[in-house]
This record gives C-alpha cells, sequence and structure tokens, in this order.
C-alpha cells in the first residue's frame, strides 16, 4: 500500500540501494496463465522479469519456490480456475513454508478479487495489477523480506514502458503488443476496467521490435491489442492499423497476423493492405457476439446486423481465400427465441471458418448484470447446442472445399499420429501432414490436403 508523500519525496540520504539482478539464483520459478494472447506474452515478460532476478523456470508447479499466477477475468470460467489452484496451493504451501505464492493479471485489477485475497487468502504473498508489471521484481523482493502481503494495483493505467525483457516461448512465432486497453465499454465485458484506457505504442518502436524478431529469425508475428484495429487512434491523425500493417508487409517477414479486432474500428485501409500482400496472412478475426440487432445496442456494440454483414461481405470480395472466425454470445440478458434466430441466420448466411461460442456469463460491475435475465439455463445450453451444430457444419463444408490444394503451412512440431507433422496454413486451418524429409519447427512447406475434418485437414509435403 502506497500514499505519495512529498516530504518524504524531497529527503535525499546516502543510503546503499539494492542491485536485485541475480538475488534469487538457484530459486525456481513456475507461471500458470490464464487468458488470451495477451496474456501469453505478459508471461513472456513475466518471465524475463523472473529469471533476471535469478530465478530458473520450472515446469511443475510442485517443484517452484514460487508460483505466479497471470489471470483473466473475461469469463466466470477463468476466474473459478484461477481460485481453484490457489486452493491447491494453499494445501503446497502447508508442506512448502517458504513457497512464494503470486497473483496478476486482469483478476488483479478488480477490487472485488482483492477483498477476497485480503479477507480469504492470507497465504497469497503478493497481488501486482496489469498497469505496473514493470515493478513486479521490488514486490517480490518487498513481500519476501517483509514477509507481509504485498497489494500493489494502480486503479488508472500509466505509463508506457518500452524496452521490458521478453523470454519468448517460441522461436519462429513471436507475439507484438501494439496497443494496450479498450475504450469500447461492451456491457458485458470488464476488460476496459482491468486493461485502462486505449494507448498505442509508437510506431518506430513496434517496427524496431520488428526488425530485431527478423533479425533473430522468426518466420510469423502477430500483432495483439484488446482492440486492435483501433490502433494509432491515440497517437495519430493519419497513420492507423492498416499503415502500420502496410510498413511490416514491406519487411522480410513471411508471415503477419494481427488479433482481436473490433467491427467498428475495421476500415476500408486495413482490408485493401490485407487483400494487397501475400505476407499478410488472410484469416481475420471479426466478432459478431450476436445476430440481433436488439442485442447488439443492449450489449454497446456500436453497430448493427447490417453493417456487419456489409463489413463481411466487403472483406469478403477484397481478399483472396479470406478465412474469417469470430465469437458468439448466447443467452444475453434479454435475448429471446426470437433474437436468437436471428444470430442463427447470420451464421447461416457467413459460413464462418471458426467460431468460438459460450454462453452469457455475467462479470461483476459491468452494465450487464443490472439487466433482467429471463432466460434459464438449460434454455441457454439448448440454443449453444444448436448453435454448434450449425458452425461445425460449415466448418466441416469449408475445410472440404480445400481438399486437393496446395496450402502453405510453417511447421509446429510433430503430430499425436507420431508418423505425421502438423502446423497451420495462412488461413489459420491445422492440418496433420507426412513428409518423405524430416522437417523443424519453424519450417514453410507446401502440403497437399489429401482429406478434411470438422477441426483440421490431413495432406502431405508436395
Amino acid at each position: 500500500m502506497r500514499i505519495p508523500d512529498f516530504n518524504e519525496a524531497r529527503t535525499r540520504d546516502k543510503r546503499e540501494y539494492k542491485r536485485l539482478v541475480g538475488k534469487y539464483n538457484g530459486k525456481k520459478y513456475f507461471i500458470k496463465t490464464y487468458g488470451c494472447q495477451m496474456n501469453e506474452h505478459d508471461s513472456e515478460v513475466i518471465s524475463a522479469l523472473l529469471e533476471k532476478l535469478g530465478f530458473e523456470r520450472v515446469d511443475n508447479y510442485l517443484d517452484a519456490d514460487l508460483v505466479l499466477l497471470n489471470t483473466c477475468s473475461i469469463r466466470e470460467n477463468a476466474h473459478n480456475k484461477a481460485f481453484g489452484m490457489l486452493g491447491r496451493l494453499k494445501h503446497l504451501k502447508l508442506d512448502k513454508k517458504d513457497l512464494i505464492i503470486g497473483l496478476t493479471g486482469c483478476m488483479a485489477q478488480e477490487a472485488s478479487v482483492v477483498d477476497e485475497i485480503l479477507r480469504d487468502y492470507k497465504f497469497v504473498n503478493f497481488v501486482c495489477g496489469t498497469h505496473n508489471l514493470n515493478e513486479l521484481p521490488s514486490i517480490i523482493d518487498k513481500s519476501i523480506e517483509s514477509n507481509k502481503q504485498q497489494i500493489e494495483v494502480y486503479s488508472r493505467e500509466g505509463d508506457l514502458y518500452e524496452g521490458l525483457p521478453v523470454v519468448r516461448t517460441n522461436n519462429y512465432k513471436a507475439y507484438v503488443n501494439i496497443i494496450y486497453g479498450c475504450d469500447k465499454f461492451c456491457t458485458y465485458c470488464i476488460v476496459p476496467y482491468t486493461r485502462g484506457r486505449e494507448r498505442s505504442r509508437e510506431k518506430e518502436d513496434i517496427l524496431a521490435e520488428v526488425d530485431e524478431l527478423i533479425k533473430d529469425g522468426y518466420k510469423e508475428i502477430t500483432l495483439l491489442g484488446q482492440n486492435v484495429n483501433a490502433y494509432g487512434k491515440d497517437l495519430y491523425d493519419d497513420y492507423n492499423l492498416g499503415n502500420l500493417l502496410e510498413d511490416i508487409a514491406l519487411k522480410d517477414i513471411p508471415r503477419v497476423r494481427f488479433m482481436t479486432s473490433h467491427p467498428w474500428d475495421f476500415n476500408d485501409k486495413m482490408i485493401e493492405v490485407i487483400g494487397k500482400y501475400k505476407n499478410i496472412m488472410p484469416s481475420v478475426h471479426l466478432p459478431v457476439q450476436s445476430g440481433s440487432n436488439k442485442i447488439l445496442k443492449l450489449m454497446g456494440r456500436r453497430y448493427t446486423r447490417e453493417s456487419y454483414l456489409e463489413l463481411f461481405h466487403k472483406i469478403k470480395d477484397t481478399v483472396p481465400g479470406v478465412a474469417i472466425s469470430t465469437d458468439i454470445i448466447v443467452g444475453f440478458p434479454g435475448e429471446t427465441e426470437e433474437d436468437f434466430l436471428e444470430t442463427m441466420s447470420l451464421v447461416e448466411e457467413c459460413k464462418y471458418d471458426n467460431a468460438f461460442t459460450f454462453i452469457f456469463s455475467v462479470r461483476r460491475g459491468t452494465p450487464a448484470e443490472k439487466i433482467k435475465d429471463n432466460t434459464s439455463l438449460s434454455e441457454k445450453e439448448e440454443r449453444l447446442q444448436r448453435l454448434n451444430e450449425v458452425v461445425n457444419k460449415y466448418f466441416l463444408e469449408n475445410n472440404q472445399k480445400l481438399v486437393g490444394t496446395v496450402l502453405n503451412v510453417l511447421v509446429e512440431g510433430v503430430s499425436e499420429k507420431k508418423d505425421m507433422y502438423y502446423g497451420y496454413s495462412d488461413t489459420n486451418k491445422l492440418i496433420n501432414f507426412t513428409s518423405s524429409k524430416e522437417l523443424m519447427p519453424g519450417d514453410l512447406v507446401d502440403v497437399e490436403i489429401t482429406s478434411a475434418k470438422t477441426w483440421s485437414l490431413d495432406g502431405k509435403v508436395k
């Protein structure tokens, strides 16, 4: 807990300041990451910060001296999993008295979560928010030295920090944050509260990071943001994600992706660039959430069914071979059978290549929590089942159209089938395939598709 004090800030003394680098040599750490790709990339930064302190990573939390949960709060399921893990750690700490337990990520930004930890989880050594990950080393040190619970969470976002270290978990695919936060305030979503307002990185810093990744041999980068296509709106008058994509496309990088998009900020420049450059992958995630204008308005999505479909078809018509995926929420408060059928008819028109479908999960503190909900859980589950039957039908149909074609695949490794490799196409299709020659993760190969399943394709290197 910190309160600013100008009198203290004015003082100067000759005390020795700590140099924390390498202080915990020989200690081991474990990170459990929940949620989105931005959380995964945050964990790469956290790993680098911990390893500068001297910690060594382990893959089993039972072997760790420090366990850190990097949490997600977008759905109740992720929230419950994190607290379930804390329960297991509580029992572990009975045997390992010196075990350090920490929590960060979006859950750390929720006042109700922090209150619960202060009240019922006193064995948790520290909580660090999403806005001050750069302070993690000193928070850990203070927690260990004082043997007191440290809660260090900023309610509002602070400065963007460039140059934080990163330990990449992959040698050929990399995440690059380009914008933080979200200003959309969809009524069901807690992200604007946990991640703060939209703040774009300077384009020069992003392009410099991309140059470093190219120099290090990376084959694919994914540009990340809670609302990635709002990039630049807070910094520039005439430079947006379309411009950034084009600047990156002109570099020597085989594959570029971006996520996650909000339809409201998806402009014509972006569509033009995706269609123009072969190294911008023709794979677009375009969350619709609902096909009903009434529900979209209740959700605060700021677009209509009609404007979404206009954007969808513009992308389809402009980008050759594009695959479009989406998110859909079933059972939002106020959704009637008629509203749900409007979602079903939109899915029938769009025939998505992939879709992430969920039953509405209420998040404390969001406006949707106050909307009256008259639909039973069993009815919501039945709607989800009906929706999944339709989306799965189109997944299979779209995959079957690819049989006999040749797709470029980035090799990920050896398939569970052991005698096959697996990787992803430019449209993000999972492909299991055979090869007459030995391949390595990160190789790019042309694969002829021989058969199709709902969730994957089979093939052979051509």
